[in-house]
């Protein structure tokens, strides 16, 4: 299947996407077996998508709770913009706990992942992200239940079919 425009993936690609997120451990010899292709074949596939950005790691994907930060919350910051975001960012960068940060559209400017030990540790947190002259306010939402992880697999098969 030829991919449809602006698609920046094959068939083949999505196959060998498919093969590592199953498998991570399973190597370009074990990829090129699975596929039926030359090792050749899956290593400059990889290195191209890796240097296309499609696949941005291949580092290990971390469960924050068996680390010990069982705890997920959401912030929604309201920055002062004089100065843009990029003082906000470098300070939240400071933060071990905080896993994302996205500027956002709405009310708030940017949606803060962080993670904490327990509830108390979330307070801890909270003040930290708050212990920034340009953060102006937060409104936090701490996550009961994780329904569905980060996936990209159905991503992968759609880009194909559009």
């Amino acid at each position: 299947m030829a991919p449809s425009p602006g698609t920046t993936i094959d068939e083949l690609d999505a196959r060998l996407i498919e093969v590592f997120s199953d498998d991570p451990d399973i190597g370009v010899l074990g990829a090129s077996r699975t596929l039926g292709v030359a090792r050749g074949t899956v290593q400059a596939r990889l290195d191209r998508l890796s240097q296309r950005g499609v696949i941005h790691s291949f580092a290990p994907t971390l469960d924050p709770e068996a680390l010990g930060f069982p705890v997920t919350a959401f912030c929604m910051l309201e920055i002062r913009q004089r100065q843009g975001h990029t003082p906000v960012v470098e300070h939240l960068t400071s933060i071990p706990e905080v896993l994302e940060i996205h500027s956002i559209t709405g009310q708030g400017d940017l949606l803060v992942r962080v993670v904490a030990r327990d509830n108390a540790d979330l307070g801890r947190v909270i003040d930290a992200v708050l212990n920034d002259e340009h953060v102006v306010r937060a409104n936090t939402a701490i996550s009961l239940v994780t329904h569905l992880q980060h996936r990209t697999a159905p991503l992968v098969r759609r880009a194909l079919t559009d």
